[in-house]
């Protein structure tokens, strides 16, 4: 096991209000791919509701319209299979359907994180920021520019 795990957070700007009716196979998708995420290989954690006040259902405060799914991995190719090779993908190609697109190119933001750590969601959209300022560094980057997980350098005693 890696002494990193890989963290995600990724943003979206809805179409209409959560209770709206075209958008309503979205909000009902929320739950299933949330229990999808939860049983993937490699899944460590994920934001739900009442944590830090987010929910990948409801607005993100400070950015009207604006939602986010925020987890923890073992790994990119974990991630990858849940995001690329599940029932996720299907929700995934209707992204359109009930999303406006970003005015930024990133949406979405991937780091490492100390296993064991939970990063706030605050570092999360900072990290998005900088990698929309700086483009993908280590710190900040996505499944189009990756970087290895950090490595611990071993403590001479």
């Amino acid at each position: 096991m890696s002494a990193f795990h890989l963290a995600q957070l990724n943003t979206a700007r809805l179409r209409a209000p959560v209770d709206d009716p075209s958008i309503a196979e979205f909000v009902a998708g929320v739950a299933l791919m949330n229990a999808l995420a939860d049983r993937s290989p490699g899944f460590v954690w994920r934001l739900a509701e009442g944590e830090s006040g987010y929910d990948a259902t409801f607005e993100v405060p400070g950015l009207p319209g604006t939602i986010l799914t925020y987890s923890l991995w073992e790994s990119v190719e974990d991630l990858r299979a849940y995001v690329y090779q599940s029932a996720h993908l299907d929700y995934l190609r209707r992204r359109r359907d009930w999303f406006v697109p970003h005015e930024h190119r990133e949406s979405m933001v991937l780091w490492w994180t100390p296993a064991g750590r939970i990063p706030p969601v605050a570092e999360g959209l900072a990290r998005l920021e900088r990698l929309r300022a700086e483009g993908a560094t280590p710190a900040a980057f996505t499944f189009r520019r990756l970087f290895p997980a950090p490595v611990l350098e071993p403590t001479v005693p």
